[in-house]
């Protein structure tokens, strides 16, 4: 019998085979069979809640529904559910038969930053091969059993000062008296309104805003009787003031506290805003930030640099367990703690004593007000004070005003500038002064004939600043505001108008602008800026934040002219001494020097502004008052007392 011949495979049938079994082997090892897929399917259920692409056993092998898993899941986060973890796999799963291993790095995102660790995820080969995840509580954290929950314990940093300039804090924590009305022990709650009113009334400086009882009695009737009705919350100064007048009145109440507080209630009170606890907008605008009872800056610096200011809380993240009593409740158990940072401190430019001065003077005007002093030596603002109005309003800084008769300082240097007049030259002050039919007038329709310059600007002579503006030309006025720092892009730290001069207008917006009217606005730290520019001979840009210093000062102006600067010093003097501010001679110290100022804001002449400018020694400042009229009626007053509170 023949032997049979071996069977020759072809070579496509070699690579035939080859190819199964590269598959086989392909398919042996592919994600197919391995744990991969559950264990990702996993860690994607678990940040969106829905599990059911997962098997789940106990560890006793028991099944386990997805839903049941998601619930347990759900409540172990505690107060960390709203913010799933960041959640993936390292590496790949360790297999041994029908067991495996996967690390899961875990990633709770936490205000201010974040907790990271790896936990062990077990999982079981099922009798359909697929694998199914080994479910414990303890697969969230090692130290959890089943009933616990994660929970938040936060611990409030320091908030950090706002500086002076001598580098001591302004505000701090200062005592405080609340003043308030348990309901229950009130027999009559309209007597009681009435006795606090006045005891408010009779606190010295008065209170601004007025403390309003009115509507105390409806609030006491709709509250519990045992309710704590806050009615104001004073320093402990004003308390003091009144506190034999309203401590035995029946139902009254005064419990003590501390709040970051300035030295008096009206201290630059805009310039810095307030520190309160947190409010309804605060906590909506920002819920991963503030918590109730937090303290948080409002308007102002403390506003503005709030996060600075307050640093980053404390946080550890802790078990809640059940305990004997069956509620559920915090331990003592950390599983993570972040220290709490303290706030960084704020440096300003803010002198005590010249603030307090200044507010002493605004205090009492009852007009809308404000007050800015400028060091001249070096720009630091030393003061900005407003008067009665929104705690909030920062006039000294915000206002865009006309400039009245003070912008006859920036006239006078541009046409000193252009040799257009001189000291002793004659000019011509007439009653009235008409331009394109636009009848131009002074104060009270004085009139002086001819006489020296000096004499013009020292009575405030508008109908010749009127007759001169041809010789400033369209551009001049801007020209000499823009070489005193009006108009420019400063950078201070905090917001600031800067002015807007007029140019480029008719004959007729020209004249009104020589003395400050038609389209020239300002505010009152532009026009002290520009003062301390002429008493120091170039413009410097105020300074007020230090520390953090401000991105980008505006560059130094330029040498102002000798021949233009000293000649408009010495008529700065002379308002004083012989004219529109001759109450001003008298005030000890250095030599004063300033300009008065009028200025109409609407089509009713009876309607102005009052203003004046000035320096002293080594500060300049500008003082203004809203509807003020004459400026001898009012800001020339306010200086008064500003410079006299300096000595």
């Amino acid at each position: 019998m023949p032997r049979a011949r071996p069977h020759r495979r072809r070579p496509y049938q070699n690579a035939l085979v080859a190819v199964l079994l590269a598959a086989g082997v392909l398919t042996g090892c592919s994600d197919s069979d391995g744990p991969e897929g559950s264990v990702d399917a996993f860690l994607s259920g678990w940040r969106s809640g829905d599990l059911r692409a997962v098997g789940f056993v106990a560890p006793t092998g028991d099944r386990l529904s997805a839903d049941q898993v998601a619930q347990e899941l759900k409540e172990l986060s505690g107060e960390l559910a709203g913010t799933p973890p960041e959640l993936r796999r390292s590496g790949e799963p360790k297999v041994t038969k029908d067991t495996a291993t996967a690390t899961v790095a875990i990633n709770w995102p936490l205000p201010g930053g974040g907790w990271s660790y790896d936990r062990q995820l077990q999982l079981k080969r099922g009798g359909d091969d697929g694998w199914q995840v080994v479910w414990e509580p303890q697969l969230v954290h090692e130290q959890l059993t089943k009933g616990d929950q994660l929970g938040l314990r936060r611990e409030v940093s320091s908030r950090a000062a706002v500086l002076d300039g001598a580098g001591e804090p302004i505000v701090a924590p200062r005592p405080v008296v609340r003043v308030g009305v348990q309901p229950g022990e009130v027999t009559d709650a309209r007597k009681l309104a009435g006795q606090l009113d006045a005891a408010f009334k009779a606190i010295k400086p008065a209170l601004v805003p007025p403390v309003d009882t009115s509507d105390l009695p409806k609030r006491l009737a709709e509250a519990k009787p045992d309710a704590f009705v806050e009615v104001v919350t004073l320093r402990k100064p004003a308390y003091d003031q009144i506190r034999s007048r309203i401590y035995d009145l029946p139902g009254t109440k005064f419990p003590t506290d501390e709040l970051q507080l300035a030295p008096t209630r009206e201290f630059a009170r805009a310039l810095l805003g307030s520190v309160d606890p947190a409010q309804a907008d605060d906590l909506k605008a920002h819920p991963d930030r503030y918590v109730e009872g937090d303290l948080v800056g409002h308007g102002g610096l403390q506003g503005r640099y709030d996060e600075r200011l307050r640093g980053t809380p404390g946080l550890a993240v802790i078990i809640k367990r059940t305990g004997q009593d069956g509620k559920l409740a915090p331990t003592d158990t950390e599983l993570f703690r972040q220290d709490p940072q303290p706030g960084a401190p704020l440096k300003t430019t803010l002198d005590v004593a010249t603030q307090n001065a200044a507010d002493a003077a605004l205090r009492p005007e009852k007009r809308r007000s404000a007050l800015v002093a400028v060091r001249i030596s070096d720009g630091a603002v030393l003061a900005t004070a407003n008067g009665p109005g929104a705690p909030g309003e920062n006039l000294a800084f915000s206002a865009q005003v006309p400039p009245g008769s003070t912008f006859k300082m920036v006239s006078a240097l541009g046409l000193l500038d252009q040799a257009a007049v001189t000291l002793d030259g004659r000019v011509d002050c007439p009653k009235t002064f008409t331009v394109d039919g636009r009848s131009f007038k002074n104060s009270n329709d004085f009139e002086l004939g001819s006489v020296p310059f000096r004499t013009i600007f020292a009575r405030s002579c508008n109908t010749a600043f009127a007759a001169l503006a041809p010789k400033l030309g369209p551009d001049g006025l801007a020209a000499a505001g823009r070489s005193l720092g009006l108009e420019g892009s400063w950078d201070l730290g905090v917001d600031a108008f800067t002015g807007k001069v007029s140019a480029g207008g008719s004959p007729v917006e020209q004249a009104a602008a020589s003395f400050g009217q038609g389209t020239t606005l300002v505010s009152p730290l532009a026009l002290a800026a520009a003062t301390a520019a002429v008493a120091r001979g170039r413009f410097e840009q105020p300074k007020l934040v230090l520390d953090p210093a401000p991105g980008q000062a505006a560059a130094p102006g330029p040498q102002l002219k000798p021949e233009s600067v000293e000649p408009l010093r010495t008529m700065m003097r002379e308002v004083v001494t012989k004219g529109t501010a001759k109450t001003l001679a008298d005030v000890p110290g250095d030599p004063v020097h300033g300009k008065t100022g009028t200025a109409e804001y609407d089509d009713d002449p009876a309607n102005t502004h009052s203003w004046f400018v000035g320096w002293q020694g080594d500060v300049a400042f500008a003082v203004f008052v809203e509807s003020g009229g004459a400026s001898t009626d009012s800001a020339v007053p306010i200086t008064n007392r500003f410079l006299r509170s300096l000595r």
